[in-house]
């Protein structure tokens, strides 16, 4: 395998965060005794936030907060601060086992080679992932996040993958994904992957973003936008009294997607929706009778999901709509009834999730 790629030892740790530091400032050693203080947070869910592992949302950091007796922005961390070391940071939540930078290489070639390959054939998409090559939606999205490399991947996954990419067996694919990076035709996906700064670019916003939806959540005047785009430098554009419409998109696809076509239908955007705000035909009653076909949502890239609400998912040139709830792992899922799928929304690129923050039915 190629060694000339930068890695990022610390590629896990995408919410670096006080929590750990207040809670046992507080006296709380174990985080089992937080859990329970807390109560709504389900412990495993707790620990990731706690380990930096995902990215908790506004609500849960309330929560933690509320429990610890202190402002929620207390447990956010300034990760441009002059001396923030995120390896220092990391360091008590590190496995016991070694990194291995063999094993991340495999693991980030082969998440490069999986996204290359569904971005050349759109064809691939979950659904047909999922009922035509044996690779379930959360396998798929852990595949494309570098959680494993090849070797560490049962048989039925490695048979998926060899069907995928079309090859006999794994020293095939090997040798097929060693010749593509070598070509140069995994490098953009590679350094969207395992780049730490990038990683870091990504982090600074997420926290931003918190930043401005609990100064909103506490009855501040901000928005998730106007994070992000303090976050990127820019300035946040100025509130209206003037109704926006929204041009509605979407056409039925298989497997359940909504393709992103323009119509001559609008809808009105809600008065909190963000400047990339975009409404989505639902097409098919994928969620079930709740949300009927004829139905549009009001999606925002600049919004996280919330457990109980819906998100938009963006696959290819198209979108999924499913149920937001969390996993018995404690990880933030999307749920969608047909076709019967669920995914990892913690694994998935935040830039590819939108929160739906209303609906308007005909």
């Amino acid at each position: 395998m190629p060694n000339d790629i930068v890695l990022d030892p610390n590629r896990a740790f995408i919410f670096p965060n006080r929590v750990r530091e207040q809670r046992q400032r507080h006296g709380l050693q174990k985080l089992m005794a937080l859990s329970n203080l807390i109560g709504d947070i389900p412990y495993i869910r707790l620990s990731k936030i706690e380990r930096g592992e995902v990215v908790a949302r506004a609500d849960e950091l309330t929560r933690i907060a509320r429990a610890l007796d202190i402002p929620p922005e207390a447990l956010l961390l300034d990760v441009a601060a002059r001396g923030f070391d995120i390896a220092t940071w990391a360091e008590p939540f590190r496995d016991m086992t070694a990194w291995n930078e063999a094993d991340e290489r495999e693991a980030v070639l082969l998440a490069a080679a999986l996204r290359v390959r569904r971005n050349q054939d759109r064809g691939l998409t979950i659904a047909v992932l999922d009922r035509d090559y044996g690779l379930p939606a959360v396998i798929l999205s852990r595949i494309e996040n570098a959680q494993k490399p090849l070797d560490r991947w049962n048989s039925a996954t490695l048979a998926s993958l060899c069907r995928v990419f079309g090859v006999s067996g794994v020293p095939a694919l090997q040798e097929m994904i060693t010749a593509q990076y070598r070509r140069g035709e995994l490098a953009g996906f590679v350094t969207t992957i395992s780049d730490p700064q990038m990683r870091l670019a990504r982090t600074r916003e997420r926290i931003a973003a918190l930043r401005t939806e609990l100064t909103s959540l506490a009855g501040g005047p901000a928005t998730p936008v106007a994070a992000k785009k303090a976050a990127q430098g820019t300035p946040a554009p100025l509130a209206s009294d003037q109704p926006r419409e929204l041009r509605v998109h979407g056409a039925p696809l298989a497997g359940g997607l909504i393709g992103f076509t323009a119509t001559d239908d609008r809808v009105e955007a809600p008065s909190r929706a963000g400047p990339r705000a975009f409404a989505l035909r639902v097409c098919r009653a994928t969620l079930g009778a709740g949300l009927p076909a004829n139905a549009v949502v009001i999606a925002d890239p600049d919004r996280l999901p919330t457990v109980g609400g819906l998100a938009a998912i963006r696959t290819g040139d198209a979108y999924r709509l499913v149920t937001v709830t969390f996993d018995r792992n404690g990880a933030t899922t999307g749920y969608s009834v047909t076709p019967d799928m669920e995914i990892n929304l913690d694994a998935l690129d935040p830039a590819d999730v939108a929160a739906v923050i209303g609906a308007v039915f005909a």
